[in-house]
């Protein structure tokens, strides 16, 4: 589900869904937002790695209301700790692509949206 996925797919998604379900936090296209849908608020707060379009940590602060955040964070540092860490072969490669928001939105939504129901 997208920041703009259609009215139908929402209400669809929600269909089992409790409607004492006011508001759902949901996750992994990694893209921050907060919208409307179905009749209930909906909160991605983002990711920490592979962060579409801009640098750092992504998050939520839920209380009353919502604001969604972004924490800068020491790229170089990160990476390196993960290239060290890690016994995965491409592990400087991955880390360099997630870390440094190589991704753009655009290229979420090409990758999203198919499995969304739409063409791109």
């Amino acid at each position: 589900m997208l920041v703009d996925s259609g009215a139908e797919r929402w209400a669809e998604v929600f269909a089992d869904v409790d409607p004492a379900v006011t508001t759902v936090v949901c996750g992994h296209t990694h893209m921050p937002f907060t919208r409307l849908a179905a009749g209930r608020l909906v909160v991605n707060p983002g990711s920490v790695g592979m962060p579409y379009g801009r640098l750092g940590a992504h998050w939520a602060l839920l209380g009353p209301g919502v604001e969604l955040r972004r924490t800068l964070l020491d790229v170089a540092a990160a990476a390196a700790r993960i290239a060290a860490d890690s016994t995965f072969e491409q592990a400087v490669e991955w880390a360099d692509y997630c870390l440094n928001a190589r991704a753009t939105e655009e290229d979420a939504f090409a990758i999203f949206a198919p499995r969304d129901g739409r063409d791109s």
